[in-house]
């Protein structure tokens, strides 16, 4: 890990425990073990840290998503794939993305830093919506739309069928932060989720349109 990776991780450890704004950039310093005038080679600020925080948790996400084909782009492009995925598939597929999001530092401490900082910030709250809730329904409520259009799900609000899908996981990942002894129990919980989901609104072979079969044959 080189220096400006460590600067990154120390912060963030130091604002998913303390706060954003009671932790300085002499503290970062001291936690990485580097005089304060060392950091600023490498950041101008603590805002650049965290900027920057934000910035390599997104690109550690989307590379860890496209190594199990999940989330492979946008919602036009994964409509695709999610049509041919079985709910055994779905399930191997929720149970990683869960474990990384638990597991992965830079992940679950941001998310845990934001859920400190959302009552004392407006900004870090509008954040913490958009990255922990907004992103994740905006994306299943465009990729459901397709599917239903495809004929792939029962037809419904395509909103409320993506909050009644990602509802569950959001409550899991915040249940597992404070009780982690819980996290087996409740990926088996989300297994069960996921089969339920699957089997109440995948639509039969029979009921999808013309249209999508016709797409789907090579």
């Amino acid at each position: 890990m080189n220096t400006r990776e460590k600067i990154l991780l120390a912060a963030l450890r130091l604002f998913s425990r303390r706060g954003y704004d009671a932790v300085s950039v002499e503290q970062i310093a001291q936690a990485v073990g580097i005089k304060a005038p060392s950091l600023y080679k490498h950041f101008q600020s603590k805002q650049a840290i965290f900027d920057a925080i934000l910035a390599e948790t997104a690109q550690r996400y989307a590379a860890f998503t496209d190594g199990i084909s999940v989330h492979t782009g946008t919602p036009q492009e994964d409509s695709q794939t999610f049509a041919r995925l079985t709910a055994d598939v779905l399930v191997e597929k929720m149970r990683a993305l869960v474990a990384y999001s638990l597991h992965d530092e830079f992940v679950s401490q941001l998310r845990r830093m934001l859920t400190l900082e959302q009552f004392r910030s407006p900004e870090l709250s509008a954040l913490c919506s958009q990255r922990c809730v907004t992103q994740l329904c905006d994306y299943h409520t465009a990729l459901f739309a397709r599917l239903m259009d495809a004929g792939f799900l029962r037809r419904g609000d395509p909103a409320v069928l993506a909050m009644l899908y990602d509802a569950p996981v959001l409550v899991a990942l915040g249940e597992c932060d404070r009780h982690p002894e819980r996290e087996a129990e409740l990926t088996l919980q989300l297994e069960a989720h996921v089969r339920l989901f699957h089997r109440t609104f995948a639509a039969p072979a029979q009921e999808r349109t013309g249209t999508s079969e016709r797409k789907e044959t090579p």
